[in-house]
C-alpha cells in the first residue's frame, strides 16, 4: 500500500491492487482567486503548480470525491478527468453535479463500499464549528464532507479523516476502528469570523493520543490561501510534543509506503 500526495488534499492511493485518485484539484498554479471570506483571500490558488503530470494523475481505477469544494474538486478536474472513469461521491447532490457535467459512471457511496478486494466505509465529518454550520450564509457554502476508512485482508487499514474539525465522532472512529494509518487534513484553514474548518496542530496531537499506535500522514497544507499551518510549524510541534516519530508530513509529489 502506498499513497502519493499530489498537492493539497489530492492523493494517489494504491491499495490492495486498486488505484484511486482522491479529491482531485488539478489546476495550474494561481488559476483561481482565493476563497472569499477566508484569511489571505488576496492570494490566488493553487499556491503551487501540479508536481506530477496529468497522465499519472488520471491513470487510476476510480476517483473518489469526499466533497466538491473547489480545493477538492475543481473546474480543471471536471474538464480533464476522463468522463467514463468511475467516480464515487458522498451524496445525490454531488452525483447530480458530476452527471450534469458529463460523467457517465457516478456512484453514490454507501456506508460500506467494495471494489474487488478493497472495502471502504464512508465516515462523517463536521466541516467547521456549530456556528458556521448554522449560519444562513456560510452554512450552505460549507455544506457536507465525508471521510473514508479503507480495509482489506493483508493490508494496513487507512482512515482518511477528511475535511472536519475534531468531534466526538472522529474520536470514536479512531478508538473503534483502530486504523493503522490516519491521513489528516491539517492545514488549519480559517474562515473570517468563524475560525478553523479543518484540523490544526492540536488536533493532530489529539489523533496521536486517541490512536497512539497509528502512523499519521498530514496533508492539505501550503497549497490554498486559507490554510495557515505550515509543514515546518507542524513538524516542530510534533517534535516538542514527542510524536514526530509517528508523523509523516509529505512534500507535494512525495510517495509514502506502508
Amino acid at each position: 500500500m502506498n499513497l502519493r500526495l499530489v498537492r493539497n488534499a489530492t492523493v494517489l492511493f494504491q491499495y490492495a491492487g486498486k488505484s484511486f485518485l482522491i479529491d482531485p484539484m488539478l489546476a495550474d498554479k494561481e488559476a483561481y482567486p482565493g476563497f472569499d471570506g477566508t484569511v489571505n483571500s488576496h492570494l490566488r490558488i493553487p499556491l503551487i503548480g501540479l508536481p506530477v503530470d496529468l497522465k499519472t494523475v488520471t491513470d487510476v481505477d476510480a476517483v473518489i470525491a469526499t466533497h466538491l469544494h473547489p480545493d477538492h474538486w475543481d473546474m480543471a478536474a471536471t474538464e480533464k478527468l476522463p468522463k467514463e472513469k468511475p467516480v464515487y461521491v458522498q451524496d445525490e447532490h454531488d452525483a447530480r453535479y458530476l452527471m450534469e457535467n458529463g460523467f457517465s459512471d457516478v456512484r453514490i457511496m454507501e456506508e460500506e463500499n467494495q471494489a474487488d478486494e478493497v472495502v471502504w466505509n464512508k465516515t462523517a465529518c463536521q466541516h467547521g464549528s456549530n456556528d458556521i454550520i448554522a449560519d444562513s450564509v456560510m452554512g450552505p457554502i460549507i455544506g457536507k464532507a465525508s471521510g473514508l476508512f479503507f480495509h482489506s485482508e493483508g493490508e494496513k487499514s487507512v482512515y482518511f479523516v477528511g475535511d472536519t474539525i475534531w468531534t466526538q465522532e472522529v474520536e470514536n472512529n479512531l478508538k473503534t476502528l483502530q486504523p493503522d494509518v490516519v491521513v489528516v487534513n491539517a492545514g488549519y484553514a480559517q474562515v473570517v469570523g468563524f475560525g478553523s474548518i479543518i484540523f490544526g496542530k492540536e488536533d493532530v496531537l489529539r489523533v496521536h493520543r486517541a490512536a497512539p499506535h497509528a502512523q499519521i500522514v498530514a496533508i492539505h497544507m501550503e497549497a490554498v490561501n486559507h490554510c495557515i499551518l505550515s509543514r515546518k510549524e507542524l513538524h516542530e510541534y510534533a517534535e516538542s510534543h514527542l510524536f514526530s516519530s509517528s508523523l509523516h508530513i509529505p512534500s507535494d509529489g512525495e510517495v509514502i509506503c506502508f
